[in-house]
Parts: C-alpha cells; sequence; structure tokens
C-alpha cells in the first residue's frame, strides 16, 4: 500500500530512540559509545517532543541544531569503535536522514489543477453540522483555503494558531479563511470551538475534494493514530487563494511538510493582487 512505510517509520523511529536514550542510560558505563548514543538519540526525542510540546509552524529542511548533535554522537561512535553501539549509531543516522529526505518529502506533487491563472474546480465540503457548503456559497473579495492534516498534526495547529492571530487583517481585506481537513467532524468542531474566530471550518469527508484536486496523501497518518479516530489518508498541506470569481492567485504546493508559509504572505499576495 503506497505510504504505508512512511507511515510505520514516522511511529517507529522516534521509540526507537527512545528505547536507545533509556537503556543507554540505565547501563552504568558512560564511555565515548554511550556517550555517542546518548547525544543522538536525545536529539531526536527532543525534536519529536518538543513539537508536540511546543508546536511550530514550520522548521527549516535540514534541521541544522538536532543534524549536528546526531553526527557528534555518531563520530563519538565511529573513533571508539564498538561494534554493537557503531551499527546502532549508524541505523540512529540513517533514520534520521530517511526523516530529513525521505518522509518529509513529497516527491513530484501534480500541481497541474492548482496553477495560478486557472479556476478552482467547483467542490461541495460540508460543515460542523454535517451540512453540505459548495463552493459558490463561500462569499468574500477574496478566499484563502488552508489544507490541513488533521487536529493531531502539531505543525497545522500552529500554522492554523498564526493564522488565527491575523483574522482582523483577513477581515479588513474582506476575505474568506477555509480551513479544510478530512478528520472526523468531532475533531473539526473542536478546532472551531477552540479558536472562535469568523473562519470557515469545514471537513472533506473522504477526501473527495483533495483527491479532485489532487492533493490527497495516502496512509499520511502516522501508524497507530487511528485508535483516536482518525482515518489513515490525509491531505498534503496546501494553501490556495481565489479571488471573488474563483480564479487562484497564489498555491503554496510545500514539498515538504515542515516548510510552510506564513499568514503575512497571504496579506501580502492579497494586498499584491488588488493594486
Amino acid at each position: 500500500m503506497k505510504n504505508i512505510t512512511k507511515s510505520l517509520f514516522i511511529s517507529g523511529f522516534p521509540v526507537f530512540a527512545l528505547i536507545i536514550f533509556i537503556k543507554t542510560t540505565i547501563n552504568a558505563s558512560f564511555n565515548s559509545s554511550n556517550i555517542g548514543l546518548l547525544v543522538s538519540s536525545i536529539a531526536i526525542v527532543i525534536f519529536f517532543a518538543m513539537l508536540f510540546i511546543k508546536p511550530v509552524a514550520r522548521t527549516t529542511k535540514t534541521l541544522t541544531f538536532y543534524s549536528t548533535l546526531i553526527v557528534i554522537g555518531f563520530l563519538l561512535n565511529l573513533f571508539n569503535f564498538e561494534q554493537k553501539s557503531l551499527l546502532i549509531s549508524v541505523g540512529l543516522a540513517l533514520g534520521w536522514l530517511a526523516y530529513l529526505t525521505w518522509y518529509s518529502s513529497f516527491n513530484s506533487r501534480n500541481t497541474a489543477i492548482l496553477q495560478e491563472g486557472k479556476t478552482l474546480p467547483d467542490f461541495t465540503l460540508e460543515n460542523g453540522q454535517s451540512e453540505k457548503i459548495a463552493l459558490k456559497d463561500l462569499k468574500g473579495d477574496f478566499k484563502i483555503f488552508l489544507f490541513y492534516r488533521g487536529n493531531w498534526c502539531p505543525l497545522c495547529m500552529a500554522q492554523i494558531k498564526e493564522v488565527v492571530s491575523q483574522y482582523k487583517e483577513l477581515e479588513k481585506r474582506n476575505t474568506t479563511m477555509v480551513l479544510v481537513s478530512s478528520q472526523p467532524h468531532k475533531f473539526t468542531k473542536n478546532l472551531a470551538k477552540k479558536h472562535e474566530v469568523p473562519f470557515r471550518f469545514l471537513v472533506d469527508v473522504k477526501n473527495n475534494v483533495a483527491k479532485q484536486l489532487g492533493i490527497i496523501h495516502e496512509n499520511g497518518l502516522p501508524a497507530g493514530f487511528q485508535v483516536f479516530g482518525y482515518d489513515s489518508d490525509v491531505v498534503l498541506p496546501t494553501v490556495i487563494i481565489t479571488d471573488k470569481d474563483n480564479k487562484i492567485i497564489f498555491a503554496d504546493l510545500t514539498d515538504n511538510y515542515r516548510v510552510r508559509p506564513e499568514p503575512e504572505t497571504f496579506i501580502k499576495i492579497i494586498d499584491h493582487y488588488k493594486g
């Protein structure tokens, strides 16, 4: 199944790093190999933990600080050459490299439908009461569609929080903000209740719109999160800005889930279009 390996990886890799950290900490022998494993594993554990403890809307692609710590941990094992520790260190380093270059990236996204200048095709979403909301029902001089993966995604929640802080500026420009996810209605209703801003919090049932727009991410949910009620298929993080006639004036089709535009970018795009 497409992306199932990524789904398993993102759930298993942080757990693997945590296990290594705990086992190495329990080991009373703190030689250079163990110190190297501690440095590498704690860097990985802290990064993933901080995503949920103090979410950020975006990161750099290379995550230089954490990557440097992992390289240092690897070198400590390389120079000491204790076989078991070296193999584990290699596993941590390769896992981190895979996270940066393989898991985080969306290769060859389909951008044909969402090119600037094209008209957004008609589609239907649902509100918190499961009422149908068609594209034509959304009014405003401008519309911003922010497709996010779900309440489980800390970067998505941080990005939405940023946009919420700019809602007054968006109102001044008669801009309708539409937040779209395929997650169950209850999660979207909770998100709307949390922020209490005049945005449209809508649900893309069965990812029908995501499929129509070419932004579906099959098995994009980390393995195991299904127990909380989320579906395995999610949407690729996407931002689309249209004018009142639904012509696309901006589309951010990020190729990395950790790299996202700032809300100030949306305002600049709208102001520039207005002239």
